[in-house]
């Protein structure tokens, strides 16, 4: 599967082995380009002429191309495209605040290897994989693709991603929505640091252009339990101000403030029909990627 066989610090072989078992499915009936797994919207196996290729034994005779064979005595196999292959756009926030880790690893690390194993899923059963690096703006992007020389690019930018400025999440969602010309399944890895209502509309956008959503929030265990416990400057790793504060006089509005804040995303994704996923990044990523996959198997698409 992978084009070149050069150690990635976000690759594990073994958890890709266990989660290779678990198919990727679209909640929602997609719109690809050759034959997959997916529901599409249309009927028919194939619509359009795609390629040709040898023929090799086992395959059906029905699809041989008598006209090519007689024109070069050889055997071909007619290719036609389909409408029922995923394409699989993984958005992944490169704002400062990803930087951020209380326990050894950030959440940038984390949210390299929960890419970088959809790619590899997506990759592994014919579907297409992209990939959308998000700051200040749209700072890398590659289109979806489905081989295994892309896949490599893929990692490559994903080893490349360092998580540097301020977020302009949504912007840049909306602009997904409008770019991403057929349906898609998008999947935003971020801690998604903004207002509930304004995440709200991009969420709206997207699934008013068909595509099926899923999130990833990344929290780390220092931001939900608040554990501080002596005089703590406070860094704004995005550019904002630091604060100096004590944490004792601080955690019950603190706590309060996330309670409101994770109760309005909670409404926001019901909702908008997100299919959202609160990660603490202390947390093996291999248990929150198969909750993902078992997931949309119980909810795979419908046309």
């Amino acid at each position: 599967m992978f084009a070149d066989r050069q150690p990635r610090e976000f690759l594990d072989t073994k958890v890709l082995a266990r989660l290779a078992g678990m198919p990727l499915f679209a909640r929602r009936a997609m719109q690809g380009n050759v034959s997959g797994k997916h529901a599409s919207p249309h009927r028919g196996a194939s619509v359009e002429f795609a390629e040709y290729r040898k023929y090799v034994p086992g395959d059906d005779l029905r699809r041989l191309d008598w006209r090519a064979y007689g024109r070069s005595d050889r055997f071909y196999i007619k290719e036609f495209e389909a409408d029922t292959n995923l394409r699989c756009c993984v958005v992944l926030d490169t704002s400062g605040s990803m930087d951020f880790g209380s326990d050894g690893s950030t959440k940038i690390q984390y949210a390299r290897r929960l890419a970088a194993a959809l790619g590899y899923l997506a990759v592994q059963q014919g579907d297409a994989v992209g990939l959308s690096c998000v700051a200040d703006g749209i700072v890398k992007s590659i289109p979806p693709k489905r081989n295994a020389a892309h896949l490599s690019l893929v990692f490559d930018t994903l080893e490349q991603a360092q998580p540097d400025g301020p977020t302009q999440l949504i912007p840049v969602l909306h602009e997904l929505a409008e770019t991403v010309r057929q349906r898609a399944l998008i999947v935003v890895i971020s801690d998604f640091f903004l207002p509930p209502e304004e995440l709200r509309g991009c969420f709206e956008h997207l699934r008013f252009r068909k595509h099926d959503l899923a999130a990833f929030q990344l929290l780390d265990p220092a931001e939900l339990d608040f554990t501080f416990q002596r005089p703590t400057r406070f860094l704004d790793m995005e550019g904002g101000a630091a604060i100096f504060a004590e944490p004792n006089t601080i955690a019950d509005r603190y706590q309060s403030a996330l309670h409101d804040y994770l109760t309005q995303m909670q409404k926001v994704v019901l909702e908008t029909g997100v299919d959202y996923h609160r990660v603490r990044i202390d947390e093996p990523y291999e248990q929150s990627l198969m909750r993902f996959l078992v997931g949309r198997t119980r909810g795979r698409g419908v046309r």
